[in-house]
């Protein structure tokens, strides 16, 4: 390893950028040449998603993707970014267990509850057991610091919020994907930003993105037998990777653990966190009311996600993905813009840009119908 590191030194090379480029690249190669493998073993012994009431596919699809995705993570953010792994013990176990949920789940459909119980036990594993914690509300609903005990509530609370979030939108091809690498790249071009010390973070996110390339050039192929979904798997996994960093991103701003660490204090970093996952929150909200208002159970499962909206109005798979994404980078771009002014102000913005993008749709719609 001193070799290869006085060898970059003497071509002037940073360490951080070779991480970085062979991370990206070995997690899409591994993603790329695995996901083949899983898709003859799910056809041979019959692991397909079945087409159901509120699928937007047709035929039987394999829907263990998540399992190439979690192989290529776990090597390479072992590797190019270990340093995260021996900052946050329980990391690793996290994933683990999450993998053994995901793929029960995708294959025999597990109950709810079990799978609540598992998530909430993994999570408390990150937030007490690895301190990964939301400390404060910078001034949210006037909430500055916040006390232990509700601190690990309120990061537990989000940690599955977010899980079971990201597994919502993944209803239709390349979303959730797709999703997932622009959140990744902006939380990674943050880190970035903020300094040396959060460059293990960059190199995750750029792990992600390569594993998620990986896997979307299958996800999004018209090539029927080389097709495959994320399954819970792969959704469970990547929302708790960008709660992960999402709740990593608010902490650089108030953790005084490390003095000598140069700081930057954004007061609306809750708000710019809440804008990068904008998605899934304001899609699983809007269908909870929905559900809600319609009387139904609002664990129901329904075809009013936006995803959907756009289905009805004639789109295909990928232009929905491709209209959904722009739009919530827009909101991203609008909450980059006004950084600076009230935290408040700019979650309220935020907010109401998102449920206008949920609800724009279901508008044209009933606009085309005629009176």
């Amino acid at each position: 390893m001193d070799i290869i590191k006085d060898l970059l030194a003497q071509f002037g090379i940073p360490q951080f950028y070779v991480k970085l480029g062979l991370g990206m690249l070995c997690s899409f190669l591994l993603t790329f040449y695995t996901i083949p493998t899983v898709v003859k073993i799910s056809r041979r012994k019959n692991l397909m998603d079945e087409p159901g009431a509120r699928s937007s596919h047709l035929r039987k699809i394999p829907n263990l993707g998540g399992i190439s995705m979690f192989y290529s993570l776990a090597v390479c953010a072992s590797i190019f970014a270990f340093e995260l792994f021996e900052l946050y013990k329980f990391l690793f176990a996290s994933l683990v267990i999450l993998l053994y949920i995901g793929v029960m789940d995708d294959i025999v459909v597990m109950r709810a509850y079990k799978k609540l119980f598992a998530q909430i036990v993994v999570t408390s594993l990150m937030v007490i057991g690895s301190d990964v914690r939301i400390r404060s509300f910078f001034g949210l609903f006037g909430i500055y610091e916040l006390n232990y005990f509700f601190s690990v509530a309120m990061s537990i609370f989000t940690f599955i919020v977010l899980i079971n979030a990201f597994n919502l939108i993944d209803g239709i091809d390349g979303l959730a994907g797709g999703y997932s690498i622009l959140c990744s790249a902006m939380f990674g071009i943050s880190y970035y930003r903020l300094g040396e010390y959060n460059y293990p973070l960059v190199v995750l996110s750029g792990v992600i993105i390569g594993s998620v390339i990986g896997f979307l050039y299958f996800n999004l192929s018209n090539y029927r037998n080389n097709k495959i979904f994320m399954g819970d798997t792969g959704s469970m996994i990547l929302g708790f990777l960008l709660a992960f960093t999402a709740i990593c991103f608010i902490d650089i701003f108030i953790d005084k653990k490390l003095p000598e660490i140069p700081r930057y204090y954004l007061q609306s970093a809750p708000a710019i966190a809440m804008a990068i996952l904008i998605l899934p929150i304001i899609d699983t909200l809007n269908v909870f009311m929905i559900r809600i208002c319609n009387g139904k159970s609002p664990l129901v499962a329904d075809k009013n996600h936006i995803h959907h909206s756009l289905l009805k109005l004639g789109l295909t798979h990928r232009r929905s993905t491709a209209y959904i994404l722009m739009y919530y980078l827009f909101i991203v771009s609008v909450a980059y813009f006004y950084r600076h002014i009230n935290v408040n102000v700019l979650l309220l913005i935020i907010v109401i840009l998102g449920f206008i993008g949920a609800y724009l749709p279901k508008l044209i719609l009933l606009l085309r119908k005629p009176v």
